[in-house]
């Protein structure tokens, strides 16, 4: 490479020598000398480009990737032969930097795509840089650029995001196609390349809440049928005992009826105590694999065989329809049972008379491969005001009902490493969630 360009330059100098020797000389070879000059810094000026191309050429191969780029090491001249070399070792060491890069940056996504916590990164304007898995689910999103898109989802959740400052701590339930989110959101920055961002910390904080407020009311069944079984059982006792002495006095007929009633009513409240002890004795899961389907369809006769009287249609969609679950089928079943006796009762109060009740089932596994069974019903809503409660223990609005139904059927769903919720809309929709 010295050699060639030394040669060139050399030339050039020369030709620029002699032409200023010959002007002193004679003019014609002067400006013949002069002439040339050009044509010998074009000469030389072409050797340069010639290089620049290559460079650009290699730059370009390694924006886009390619990494099959190769430069003869076997040119006639020892210059080009060593230009060659010097942008093989240039282009295999920029490769490598870029190639490293991209992996530490997938290295990343896959530890964010990992954690429990919906991670995004927005810039000022709204716009999304960085987002994990766990953020596309707990938005119901499957592409997300900009935080205006939330506000198909609600527009107070978008405003919430975009409004946002670090340090805030914030907490907002929103409703998505997947069910009722309680999402609490921390909020720190970084600025990078000159540009400030945010870094958005989100979780879902309803599986939280419903641990720690079935946690309490077990604590509280506990120490209730406790302290009533204490005080109620002796006085039955002594009601039965009393009524066997009194058997053969009939003038005392009143002390008799009085002793029955209190004996009748102390059965009735320790059968009522029992059904609530239920609530804090579920049996720990034995999961097995099942079909959904042909469990579906068991679940459906003998919900018609309990309620025969209620004119209602089963429509069931399980896809596909080799459909597995792993879970405790005994214990599901009492879940679903529960849930097709409230639809059914509800289409049976239904005082639109000329409306047909149907209730339908559909079991689908989602993209983050969960099992859902949504049941749905066509009868009267549940009303807002009584929504937010229907999964607290004894709460019912049904007469003579126990109120424990819903609670137990969120705790053996909770037990089984799933969730039960009430989905909102026109139709009452409950949503099985196995994960």
């Amino acid at each position: 490479m010295a050699s060639n360009y030394t040669f060139r330059v050399a030339v050039s100098l020369a030709v620029a020598l002699l032409a200023g020797v010959m002007w002193t000389v004679d003019i014609f070879w002067g400006a013949l000398c002069t002439a040339l000059l050009p044509i010998v810094l074009y000469w030389q000026q072409k050797l340069y480009r010639h290089h620049v191309r290559k460079v650009l050429f290699m730059l370009d191969a390694i924006e886009n990737n390619d990494n099959a780029i190769h430069f003869s090491e076997t040119e006639n001249t020892a210059d080009a032969r060593l230009v060659n070399r010097a942008l093989n070792r240039v282009a295999h060491i920029l490769y490598n930097v870029k190639s490293e890069t991209a992996q530490q940056e997938k290295y990343y996504e896959l530890i964010l795509d990992c954690v429990n916590t919906g991670i995004l990164v927005l810039n000022d304007n709204g716009a999304v840089y960085q987002k994990n898995s766990e953020a596309l689910r707990l938005l119901g999103l499957n592409v997300f650029t900009h935080v205006s898109q939330l506000n198909r989802i609600d527009p107070r959740l978008s405003s919430l995001l975009a409004n946002c400052r670090p340090g805030d701590k914030l907490q907002m339930p929103f409703n998505n196609e997947r069910g009722t989110v309680n999402m609490s959101v921390r909020v720190s920055d970084i600025t990078v390349r000159k540009e400030h961002l945010r870094i958005l910390a989100l979780n879902d904080i309803n599986n939280e809440l419903d641990e720690k407020e079935i946690d309490s009311w077990i604590r509280l069944t506990r120490v209730l049928t406790h302290e009533i079984m204490n005080a109620v059982t002796p006085i039955t006792s002594l009601s039965d005992t009393l009524l066997e002495l009194t058997e053969a006095q009939a003038s005392k007929e009143e002390i008799r009826n009085g002793l029955q009633t209190i004996s009748s009513t102390g059965k009735g409240l320790l059968s009522f105590v029992e059904s609530y002890r239920k609530f804090t004795r579920i049996p720990t899961p034995e999961p097995s694999l099942f079909y959904v389907k042909s469990f579906i369809e068991r679940m459906v006769e003998l919900a018609r065989h309990q309620h025969p009287n209620v004119q209602a249609t089963f429509h069931t969609d399980i896809a596909p329809n080799d459909l597995i679950l792993y879970a405790d089928e005994n214990l599901i079943s009492q879940v679903v049972i529960n849930l097709l006796k409230n639809a059914m009762q509800a289409i049976e109060s239904d005082k639109n008379t000329d409306k047909e009740g149907h209730i339908n089932i559909h079991a689908y596994c989602n993209e983050a491969e969960n099992i859902l069974i949504e049941i749905s019903n066509n009868g009267p809503a549940i009303p807002n005001d009584i929504a937010e409660h229907i999964f607290i223990p004894f709460f019912t609005t049904k007469e003579g009902g126990s109120g424990i139904g819903l609670s137990i059927s969120r705790q053996i769903m909770r037990l089984s490493g799933g969730n039960l919720s009430l989905l909102p809309g026109k139709e009452t929709t409950f949503i099985l969630k196995f994960n």
